[in-house]
């Protein structure tokens, strides 16, 4: 391409969406990688609000901060212990998906499933646990959505920064917790959907232990 032809193209501007090669202009009629995406359609949730007393909200809150507590501290035991028999840890592949049946999920997992992931976690073959690692959750934006009977469901937003060896990663994203408060006042989790703003991300290496 000559001077003129570059300076020619460049003058154009550069194409924000693209639909085929007789549409591209500026910089992408010089490099075609660099090809304008779609533009992402927002599906960002929205939670409800429903009046609950101050101490729902704390008893909500703390329930959350434990929970992220037992992840950073690796007490997977307990951690998996606050599910229900029937509990679910969910983190869908796309913001849009309403359902782990039929569509890829990146993780989809019952107390089975739970416990499966815990003796791998806590093997000593499982080498790439080996590195001395850890991570660092903070929970806030805490929204109770709906109260009914028994089941609370809950909105809130998380930050999570892990640390292998010398590498950093940061996760963050939102949680939705399905609630089941027990007789004894206790609360179990019946659903937990986790949303990562970066999950399509690409990584080093695959996320291996509950976000």
């Amino acid at each position: 391409m000559s001077k003129d032809q570059v300076s020619k193209a460049l003058g154009t501007g550069v194409v924000i969406e693209a639909l085929g090669v007789e549409s591209m202009t500026g910089a992408e009629s010089i490099a075609p990688e660099h090809m304008g995406r779609g533009a992402r359609p927002s599906t960002q949730y929205v939670p409800d609000v429903t009046h609950a007393s101050a101490a729902l909200q704390r008893e909500v809150e703390t329930f959350l901060f434990r929970q992220a507590a037992l992840l950073d501290a690796k007490r997977w035991q307990e951690w998996t212990e606050l599910f229900a028999d029937d509990g679910v840890y969910w983190m869908p592949v796309m913001p849009e998906q309403t359902d782990w049946l039929g569509e890829p999920s990146i993780f989809a997992e019952d107390r089975l499933l739970m416990e499966v992931r815990m003796g791998r976690l806590g093997h000593p073959n499982a080498w790439s646990q080996a590195a001395a690692w850890g991570t660092n959750h903070l929970v806030g934006n805490v929204v109770i959505e709906s109260v009914e009977a028994d089941t609370v469901r809950v909105y809130s937003r998380f930050q999570m920064m892990e640390l292998r060896r010398d590498t950093v990663r940061h996760f963050g994203g939102s949680y939705r917790h399905t609630l089941k408060r027990g007789a004894n006042g206790s609360y179990t989790i019946q659903l937990q959907r986790v949303d990562m703003m970066n999950g399509q991300a690409a990584y080093d290496y695959v996320i291996q232990a509950w976000i």
